[in-house]
């Protein structure tokens, strides 16, 4: 039986858990929120596994990283979540966004090969469980406006985008 393996790191954004399968290290849940919140996002097949203390070493690498400026450890994490296709595309696209860039909803949407998606590209950013694995922190409206973020509002939006370098966005 597959287990899972719960970590935890603080962050100036707040605690992130890390939820990853046991056998592969694939990152499954993640975000700012409690452990019991973050379980609760798993896909339906792994809810109720055993969840044990646990670290990735790749995951804290690259979290470390991250929290020196430097987010392109981020993308190579193996993290997988349950989407339709084009959702799944635009969350490969949000994986190839170099750390301390944004774009917008628009670029998102070409990224993920259909230009004139840019409502799926937002709502595959709002469905977005793998917080900050598959980054869409780094997505914002056309004209630069940061956009809401479900992991913590505008405000941590802002800080990710600072701790990563951007100095614009899109």
């Amino acid at each position: 039986m597959t287990t899972l393996l719960a970590s935890s790191y603080p962050t100036p954004f707040g605690e992130l858990w890390v939820i990853a399968t046991a056998d592969d290290h694939v990152v499954r849940a993640s975000g700012f929120r409690p452990l019991n919140d973050v379980a609760a996002t798993l896909p339906v097949r792994l809810r109720g596994l055993p969840l044990t203390d646990g670290e990735v070493p790749e995951v804290t690498r690259a979290i470390g990283a991250w929290l020196e400026g430097d987010g392109s450890l981020l993308a190579h994490v193996p993290a997988q979540q349950d989407g339709g296709p084009f959702t799944q595309r635009a969350w490969a696209a949000l994986r190839e966004v170099p750390s301390g860039v944004a774009v917008s909803y628009r670029e998102l949407a070409e990224l993920a090969g259909n230009p004139r998606a840019m409502r799926a590209a937002g709502t595959a950013c709002a469905r977005n469980r793998l917080a900050p694995f598959v980054p869409c922190h780094r997505v914002v409206q056309t004209g630069g406006n940061l956009g809401s973020y479900g992991f913590g509002g505008p405000s941590v939006k802002a800080a990710m985008l600072a701790l990563e370098g951007a100095t614009q966005y899109a």
